[in-house]
């Protein structure tokens, strides 16, 4: 855990339910996910993580033998997995809310989050890795626009409420989150 003002400046955790992570590949769900978890103790899964595992083999690499679809499908396997889990920080793919049974299967248990970053923002943190299958070959402000412009409409339907990442530090973001949640469980309760 975190200590100092740090510590001291963020909202008391007051839900039980998952906190379920979208958007666009660089938005920073990973960053904001490992922050949660350990600023207030929760448990954390990556579904990305958990195809990696499942299948023995890199994102790109199912991508590449099996195709996009395989992958759609094992991400299907993995989200129906979590929906037991509570208190739990789930850190999902850019493509998982896509199928709307994933949307479904999410908000069963979990908050939706939705977080967002302009197009240039996702280059900057997406333009040296080599594991976005999506964005292979295509790694430009252009593409990255378009391919979001496509989403957007599902990301929005599929999310509780929306955080820009964009110029923010990871404390601000996730205080942003912590408020929302606490927000729609003092309305339940009165």
């Amino acid at each position: 855990n975190r200590g100092g003002k740090e510590q001291q400046n963020m909202p008391e955790l007051l839900f039980q339910d998952n906190i379920a992570l979208i958007g666009f590949m660089g938005v920073g769900k990973s960053t904001v996910s490992h922050y949660l978890r350990d600023q207030y103790s929760m448990d954390e899964v990556e579904t990305d993580a958990m195809i990696v595992e499942s299948e023995n083999m890199a994102i790109r690499d199912i991508f590449e033998k099996y195709g996009e679809p395989y992958f759609r499908d094992c991400e299907a396997r993995a989200i129906l997995k979590l929906l037991d889990c509570r208190r739990t920080v789930i850190s999902c793919g850019g493509g998982a809310v896509m199928r709307r049974e994933n949307v479904e299967n999410l908000k069963k248990s979990s908050r939706i989050v939705l977080l967002a970053a302009e197009p240039e923002t996702i280059l900057n943190r997406v333009r040296h890795s080599d594991s976005r299958p999506i964005l292979n070959g295509h790694m430009n402000v252009e593409y990255i626009a378009e391919l979001m412009e496509k989403r957007r409409t599902a990301y929005e339907a599929a999310a509780d409420w929306m955080v820009s990442t964009d110029g923010k530090r990871v404390e601000e973001i996730c205080e942003e989150i912590v408020q929302k949640l606490n927000g729609m469980v003092r309305e339940k309760e009165t």
